[in-house]
């Protein structure tokens, strides 16, 4: 009898699970899956204590489900990529492994440790599957076969494919017979720092996630292009953190959107949602074509040449969420307080970071991905790239936020500040942006910092900052 190991990573659900499915067709082999926790590696990457605790809370939920399938999960933990390579090779001795099934991850030493198992197991047949995109890396070229640099006519070529025929979706693999084999405690646990998150926020299991994009796609994705940018309104999916950690696929969200919305497709309803799904399938695609983008490269080489300014007080005073500019410090607050934030708010405190304090987007980018439930490298470096001018189709590096009117457009009403700056709670709504200008007006004193830059000021200085360096 044959046996098939499924190894699991950032995909953990058994519905349109295509590794999962391709290891279950045969009704006469053994399924076995496998887990395989790296604390070391996600140590090196910075990955958030609240992200490996709903890893956690979703790989319980996983084993369970597939319990209830008849196929146990194995769990091993070691430090590395380069111990998975070993802890991989003794769960295919130990069970006599034919086949090894797993979904691609693109990253690059994700891609280096998948090559290592490949050689070290000249035995073992491999499938790979490209799972967590809608369509494959490759498939979405320029007339010369090119990969795309900038987005619109990339998102333009997409929809054309996705109009021409939608990727399908697998069902969750039939109940087989029950396999007592199990390597896995009956709670799985790692050695690797957990912070709690809020379950009603994010959802904690398979489950959950299902019924949060389908109550998303029934009663908020046809507003979703009115609501998305205002973070006192409850207008987005919050399912990132889902797709992050594979709790979800993108051909989920792309079926069910269509089902409630079916004129997204053709710029109807529901058609600034998908466009969000477009992009993060964008940067997934140019991480496979440009592997610098994981190492910290920005892809507009003169930029590497900008120089940033090395102030920890600043750097702190962004982290904390005390930088005298209420939308910024409100959205850092929620970063901290929740392990997400709100899109807009995202673009909003990158742009600060980088063009009114002049620091290094990469230590932006650095303490996202430490906070973030949703983190995602290919997600997050894009979105920085984006904010500092240095990446595919980023705004120019002439465009900048200004912190004051960013908040007066968004948080018009002052709600969400409020919301996370209580000591602001006596400044009236039509100052509540610039808060010392009302109190110095009153002679009143604010627990509550003044700007720590001056925006007209900063501004200038990060023009001339990047103009020197794209002339040098």
């Amino acid at each position: 009898m044959t046996t098939h190991l499924v190894w699991f990573r950032a995909d953990l659900r058994v519905n349109d699970n295509l590794a999962l499915a391709a290891a279950c067709r045969d009704r006469h082999a053994t399924v076995l899956a496998l887990y395989i926790a790296t604390p070391a590696q996600w140590a090196s990457h910075q990955m958030a204590p609240r992200q490996a605790a709903y890893i956690a809370a979703h790989l319980n939920g996983l084993q369970r489900s597939l319990a209830q399938l008849g196929i146990p999960l194995i769990f091993k933990e070691v430090d590395d990529f380069a111990a998975s390579v070993e802890a991989v090779k003794e769960v295919c001795a130990a069970h006599q492994v034919s086949h090894l099934f797993y979904n691609y991850q693109y990253e690059i030493n994700e891609r280096q440790r998948d090559r290592a198992v490949e050689n070290a197991l000249p035995d073992v047949a491999f499938q790979g599957f490209d799972d967590s995109v809608m369509l494959a890396p490759g498939s979405i070229m320029t007339g010369n076969q090119q990969m795309y640099k900038v987005f619109t006519p990339y998102k333009n070529a997409y929809l054309r494919r996705l109009r021409e025929d939608l990727p399908e979706c697998v069902t969750a693999p039939a109940v087989r017979e029950s396999g007592a084999l199990t390597d896995s405690p009956a709670t799985i646990t790692f050695n690797y720092p957990q912070q709690d998150f809020d379950a009603e926020l994010f959802p904690a299991d398979e489950k959950a996630a299902i019924a949060r994009l389908r109550a998303f796609c029934q009663q908020q994705a046809g507003e979703y292009e009115e609501k998305r940018d205002f973070p006192a309104i409850d207008g987005t999916s919050r399912l990132s953190g889902c797709l992050a950690i594979g709790a979800l696929s993108p051909r989920q969200c792309l079926h069910r959107l269509l089902r409630e919305q079916p004129d997204a497709l053709n710029g109807g309803a529901g058609a600034v949602w998908l466009n969000e799904l477009i992009w993060r399938e964008f940067y997934r695609h140019l991480m496979t074509y440009h592997p610098e983008l994981c190492k910290h490269r920005p892809f507009i080489s003169w930029t590497e040449r900008v120089q940033w300014q090395d102030n920890a007080a600043h750097m702190q005073a962004w982290q904390q969420g005390n930088t005298g500019y209420p939308i910024v410090d409100a959205a850092m607050r929620q970063l901290n307080a929740t392990g997400w934030m709100h899109n807009r708010l995202r673009m909003i405190t990158a742009s600060f970071l980088v063009k009114d304090l002049l620091i290094d987007w990469r230590a932006g980018e650095r303490y996202f991905i430490s906070q973030l439930i949703d983190g995602d490298l290919a997600a997050n470096n894009g979105g920085w790239q984006w904010a500092a001018s240095t990446g595919n189709d980023a705004a120019p590096y002439f465009r900048i936020f200004n912190p004051t009117t960013q908040g007066e457009k968004f948080d018009h009403t002052g709600e969400f500040i409020r919301r996370w700056l209580p000591e602001l709670a006596s400044v009236p709504v039509k100052s509540l942006h610039e808060p010392w200008t009302w109190a110095d007006k009153r002679g009143e004193k604010l627990d509550y910092p003044r700007p720590v830059v001056d925006h007209k000021q900063a501004r200038a200085a990060t023009l001339a900052a990047y103009e020197a360096a794209r002339q040098a």
